[in-house]
């Protein structure tokens, strides 16, 4: 069976977004809503100016204790995101995840229209072990070089 695309992967294609100068209570209640661990903080050009995850919330509202009511979300999101483009396969994108240490992909076509978001947990099993492997490939690589 050939390897799925992230497009192909994502369960849920509807783009989930807001402005940066939305509060971070509306992001959650948003994200509560829609059933999503992240937000896409989308400019009013409609350009990708951040993203929003369960562990922003967590690491950069609750744990500063901050007020999630006053606290707009471009004070919190991690801004321009690693993105993949709809034709990156599974393994690829999950490799770009353990490397980089996040969980979710904006998908972005080249020509710059947002597509969704991928999450680790849209990923197959054989298609996150194919990606362990190559990260323990690159290591082992990289220690031989370094």
């Amino acid at each position: 069976m050939p390897e799925r695309t992230v497009f192909e992967s994502v369960s849920q294609r509807h783009v989930v977004s807001l402005a940066p100068q939305a509060s971070v209570w509306d992001a959650a209640c948003i994200m509560t809503k829609a059933n999503r661990g992240s937000i896409l903080v989308i400019d009013a050009a409609g350009v990708v100016q951040g993203i929003l995850t369960e562990r922003d919330l967590m690491m950069r509202v609750l744990a500063r204790a901050l007020d999630p009511k006053t606290t707009p979300v471009a004070d919190v999101m991690t801004r321009n995101p690693q993105s993949v483009t709809p034709e990156t396969r599974v393994a690829e994108a999950v490799l770009i995840m353990i490397e980089r240490g996040f969980r979710h992909l904006p998908i972005i076509t080249a020509s710059g229209k947002i597509m969704g978001i991928f999450s680790v947990r849209d990923a197959l099993p054989r298609e996150v072990g194919v990606a362990v492997g190559l990260a323990e490939f690159n290591d082992q690589v990289n220690d031989v070089l370094g």
